[in-house]
């Protein structure tokens, strides 16, 4: 039924490689990721083959350093690209967000021995990364982990099982946040552990409302050995890491959440532009065009704000408050965008025979993953007001 094509978002990039790049990314999308999205999401497929393409486009490492196999692009050319990617495929746009994150401790933290050795296979290699941090106890109060490396001369061992992972079972490298000391934040540290290590195994992927074609799955960690060549950064240093690593990590949900939010909206516009009743299309009822004009006030907005946070990061000032900003806004936006979209389009909202319903079944968990958006707020007003006084009785 809709009959009005959308136009591409009019991006405000920083160079003419930046241009040729997002350009790439479209043909790439509307060939490759589009056309079987809804198809594979529904038969809860992976696209494993879209990656190993994304990856020999040198599009899974563009944040990160050239001379290991990156893209040296900047925060906000790489998240135009991850918005671009998810507005076709949340699957795909979330899971390079998710391998990006899995990259960060080495990126940032791992010695020139271990960049040289580890970075080229993870940036461009073909391998697929994911990021161990909560269990089944331990989410919003990631502190708490449990998951034990211990010492045993030049390895450590590590025991445990961690929860609600992106790629969990499927991914070549774990990122794994693991207790080597007291409990509490100073005693985590962060270890690079290959996927086919003996004693580390994926349970069976979650069933979930959404995001059907891409694993989320507990992994396991029974006895798993790794040298001590393979814990990045200093010991006790883990939490940190991690929380480093997050600030990027939702600023890349935020972009794949506007992504998704602009999908939303591009239908809902074809569909009101075509759909006809009372003699004219529904696009020319008031109650109608205000919808379509606050959805995309809100997307113009969130992607401002995302952009906004990136270019702090790219300037190398501070940006984890803007960056819980963008997350809170934008994931909120696409939650809201799609409820509208599915309202537009109407009882055919409601079915499978357009992605609308799709969307917003995919829009709730933006909200949860990396933070849920509860835990956003708490970190905007400790920037503000400072921390929570403690109870001392």
């Amino acid at each position: 039924m809709p009959d009005r094509a959308p136009q591409p978002v009019d991006r405000q990039l920083p160079t003419d490689e930046a241009r040729d790049l997002i350009s790439l990314v479209r043909d790439i999308a509307q060939r490759e990721i589009a056309p079987r999205a809804a198809e594979e999401e529904d038969a809860g497929r992976f696209p494993r083959e879209v990656f190993t393409l994304l990856s020999e486009s040198g599009l899974l490492g563009l944040p990160y350093d050239s001379e290991y196999g990156g893209g040296d692009q900047p925060y906000e050319v790489y998240l135009q690209v991850l918005e671009e990617l998810a507005a076709a495929r949340l699957t795909v746009g979330l899971g390079v967000s998710v391998h990006s994150l899995s990259c960060h401790a080495l990126a940032n933290y791992g010695t020139k021995q271990q960049q040289v050795e580890y970075l080229p296979a993870m940036l461009g290699g073909g391998l697929l990364g994911a990021y161990c941090l909560s269990e089944p106890s331990s989410g919003s109060d990631a502190a708490s982990l449990r998951t034990k490396a211990v010492r045993e001369g030049d390895d450590w061992v590590i025991d445990g099982t961690k929860a609600w992972i992106t790629h969990g079972g499927i991914a070549d490298f774990y990122t794994v946040m693991a207790r080597t000391g007291e409990d509490g934040p100073r005693g985590i540290s962060a270890f690079l552990v290959p996927g086919d290590a003996p004693g580390l195994s994926g349970a069976v992927p979650e069933k979930k409302m959404g995001m059907k074609g891409s694993p989320t799955a507990q992994v396991h960690f029974d006895g798993v050995r790794v040298s001590d060549e393979r814990r990045l950064g200093e010991e006790g240093q883990g939490f940190a890491i991690a929380l480093s690593a997050l600030d990027s990590g939702r600023l890349g949900i935020a972009a794949c959440a506007i992504g998704l939010a602009q999908a939303a909206l591009d239908e809902a516009v074809a569909y009101a532009t075509g759909r006809q009743q009372f003699g004219r299309p529904i696009s020319d009822f008031q109650g109608l065009r205000f919808m379509l004009a606050d959805m995309a006030t809100q997307i113009e907005a969130g992607r401002a704000l995302y952009l906004a946070a990136a270019r702090l990061r790219d300037a190398g000032r501070p940006f984890a408050k803007q960056a819980a900003m963008a997350k809170l806004h934008c994931t909120d936006t696409a939650m809201k965008a799609t409820i509208d979209a599915v309202q537009v389009l109407g009882g055919y909202g409601y079915t499978a025979d357009f992605p609308v319903e799709r969307y917003m079944r995919e829009a709730k968990v933006l909200q949860i993953v990396e933070g849920t958006n509860q835990i956003q707020r708490m970190v905007i007003a400790r920037h503000l007001a400072g921390p929570e006084a403690r109870r001392t009785g």
